[in-house]
C-alpha cells in the first residue's frame, strides 16, 4: 500500500478487518473511560471528601474538554494525521488513567478528567467516524454501523468488569489495569491499523475543476447550520433524560420495578436497533431512513407524556426511544458527509464538538431546574418534544436544500 503522500481514499477497498479492530478500540475506550466514571464516583468521593456536585463536575469538565479539542482534532485528521491522533489519544488515556490512581485532591481529580476529556476527543466516535468516511467513501455508513454496534456494548462489558476490578483490587489499582489495557492494546492497535492514511484533498488553484472548497466555505453554508441544529438539539434531548429517568418514571406513578427496568432496557433496545439497521439498511432508501429514525425520539416522548404512569406506554417509550437513540448515532455520524461535504468531514464535525458538549452538559441541569413538585417533569418533557421536532425538520431541510441545488443525495 502506498505512503500517505500517494494513497487516496478511492484506492483503498473496504477493509472489514480494519473496521473490526477499530471497533475493539471503541469498545475499550467507551467502557474504560466514559462508563467507568460512574463506578469511580463514590469511592473517590469517600477518599477525597467530595460531595456529589463536586465529583460530577469532573465529568462535565471532561465533556467540555472533549468539545474544545474536537475542532483541532478534526483539522488534524482532515490533514492526514489520523494515525498520530488516535495513537496519541490512546497513549494520553493510558497516562490519564495512571495519573488518576495517584490523585489526592479535588484539583488533581479535575485536572485528570480534563486530560482524559481531551484524549476522548481523539479516540471516540467523532474521529473514528471521520477516518472511515475518508478511507471508505462508498461504504462509510456500513463501517459506522459496525463501529457503533460494538461500541454500544461497552457498558455491558466494562461496567461489570470495572466493578469486579474495583472490588478485587481497589479503585486505584483497578485504574492500573485499565491503563495497561490502553497501553498494550489500543496504542499498538491504532499505530498498526491506521498506517497509510489517504492524503488530504487539495483544491486546484483556479478554474472550473476547483470543486473542493475550503472548510470555511461549508461552515457558513445553510446545510451545515441545519445539520448542526439537528445534531445539537438531539444531543441535548438524549443527554437530558438519562440522569432523570428513574425519578421521572417514579413521578408518573409507575411501580418501582418498572422505574428501574425501563432505563435498563433502553440500552439493549439501542443495540437491537443498530443490529436491525446493519442487516436491513440495503433494503430501503437510506435517506428515507435518515428522515424516519430521528422521528422515533419525539414519538417516544409523546408516549411518555400521554401515557404517564401506564406500563403499556412505558413499553412503547422503550421501543421508540431506545430504537431511535440507538440508530440516531449512525444518522448523526453520517449527516455531514451526506448533506454537507465529505472531504472536510472531520473538521466540520469537529466544529460541532463544543456546542454539542455544552448541550450535553447543560441539558440535564436545565431539565432538573424545570422540575416542580406539583407538575414534575411535564414542562421539561414538552420542551424536549418541541426541540426534537425542530431537529427532525432541520435535517429534512438539509436534505431538501441539497436536492434543490442539484447536488443529489450521496
Amino acid at each position: 500500500m502506498g505512503s500517505p503522500a500517494t494513497t487516496t481514499s478511492a484506492s483503498i477497498p473496504y477493509d472489514r478487518r480494519l473496521v473490526a479492530l477499530l471497533s475493539v478500540g471503541q469498545l475499550i475506550t467507551w467502557g474504560s473511560v466514559f462508563y467507568i466514571f460512574a463506578l469511580l464516583m463514590e469511592p473517590v468521593e469517600r477518599e477525597l471528601g467530595l460531595g456529589r456536585a463536586q465529583s460530577s463536575l469532573a465529568f462535565s469538565l471532561a465533556l467540555l474538554a472533549e468539545g474544545v479539542m474536537a475542532w483541532p482534532v478534526g483539522r488534524w485528521i482532515d490533514r492526514g494525521h489520523e494515525r498520530a491522533v488516535m495513537t496519541g489519544g490512546s497513549l494520553l488515556i493510558a497516562v490519564g488513567l495512571l495519573l488518576h490512581s495517584f490523585i489526592d485532591s479535588a484539583a488533581a481529580f479535575y485536572a485528570v478528567w480534563l486530560l482524559l476529556g481531551g484524549a476522548l476527543a481523539a479516540t471516540l466516535y467523532n474521529p473514528v467516524f471521520a477516518i472511515v468516511t475518508r478511507r471508505f467513501p462508498n461504504d462509510f455508513r456500513r463501517a459506522i454501523i459496525t463501529l457503533t454496534f460494538l461500541g454500544g456494548l461497552a457498558s455491558t462489558v466494562f461496567i461489570p468488569l470495572g466493578a469486579w476490578l474495583i472490588a478485587q483490587l481497589g479503585w486505584r489499582h483497578a485504574l492500573w489495569v485499565l491503563a495497561a489495557i490502553h497501553l498494550c492494546l489500543c496504542v499498538p492497535l491504532h499505530a498498526q491499523v491506521l498506517r497509510d492514511a489517504p492524503r488530504p484533498a487539495h483544491r486546484p488553484a483556479s478554474g472550473p475543476a476547483a470543486t473542493t472548497r475550503p472548510a470555511a466555505h461549508y461552515l457558513r453554508s445553510l446545510p451545515f447550520l441545519m445539520v448542526g441544529l439537528f445534531t445539537v438539539l438531539l444531543m441535548a434531548v438524549t443527554a437530558a433524560l438519562p440522569p432523570h429517568m428513574v425519578s421521572l418514571l417514579r413521578g408518573t406513578g409507575l411501580p418501582e420495578a418498572w422505574a428501574i427496568a425501563v432505563p435498563a432496557s433502553i440500552g439493549l433496545v439501542q443495540v437491537l436497533g443498530r443490529v436491525l439497521l446493519f442487516f436491513f439498511e440495503h433494503h430501503f432508501d437510506l435517506h428515507l431512513a435518515n428522515r424516519v429514525i430521528p422521528c422515533l425520539i419525539p414519538l417516544g416522548l409523546v408516549t411518555l407524556i400521554a401515557g404517564a404512569g401506564h406500563p403499556g406506554a412505558a413499553l412503547w417509550f422503550v421501543l421508540f426511544y431506545g430504537m431511535g437513540n440507538g440508530m440516531l448515532t449512525i444518522v448523526k455520524g453520517t449527516a455531514i458527509a451526506q448533506y454537507v461535504n465529505r472531504e472536510h468531514v472531520a473538521t466540520l464535525n469537529g466544529a460541532l464538538g463544543l456546542p454539542s458538549a455544552i448541550a450535553r452538559a447543560l441539558a440535564p441541569l436545565l431539565l432538573g431546574l424545570l422540575w416542580t413538585p406539583a407538575g414534575g417533569y411535564t414542562t421539561g418533557l414538552w420542551i424536549l418534544l418541541v426541540a426534537s421536532v425542530i431537529a427532525v425538520f432541520a435535517l429534512l431541510g438539509a436534505q431538501r436544500w441539497r436536492l434543490r441545488q442539484g447536488l443529489g443525495l450521496s
